[in-house]
């Protein structure tokens, strides 16, 4: 039996939002996503602050994160990631629009685990992300907790 991993979609476009939980439910693996807006609720997310105190203890398996948002950016919220002893071994794949070389590279500086520009195509944007979702949410192998 294949266990769903927990995807965190961190996005600000409430378009792309749409067809990124339409291509993951495709493969059954969008009922283990969870939405936040920009990089301000992320942070309060994967530090269990302000509403999200009380979640359920448990790391996402990839974290798919717009650089673009508002409050805090994409790049802001990946380096405290990578930064932080408990979080940097959680996958983060940048899910952008930006084609701009110095934002590709400070992403990767940082650590980041793939770097994907969302193709302007719907059909193509649709497969990048059903392709994402399988290797991340069910192929990929996390470390335990606590070994990295």
């Amino acid at each position: 039996m294949i266990v769903l991993k927990k995807i965190l979609l961190v996005e600000d476009n409430p378009n792309d939002v749409e067809l990124t939980i339409e291509a993951l439910s495709e493969h059954n693996l969008a009922n283990r996503v969870v939405v936040l807006n920009d990089g301000v609720e992320a942070i309060d997310y994967l530090y269990y602050q302000g509403q999200y105190q009380h979640r359920e203890k448990e790391k996402p398996a990839v974290i798919l994160l717009d650089i673009k948002m508002p409050r805090m950016d994409g790049i802001e919220v990946l380096e405290a990631i990578k930064n932080d002893k408990d979080l940097k071994s959680i996958p983060v794949v940048m899910l952008t629009s930006s084609r701009e070389e110095p934002d590709l590279k400070r992403c990767y500086e940082l650590g980041v685990n793939a770097y994907v520009v969302k193709p302007v195509n719907f059909k193509d944007f649709f497969e990048a992300v059903e392709c994402l979702g399988i290797f991340w949410a069910v192929i990929n192998e996390l470390p335990p907790e606590g070994k990295l």
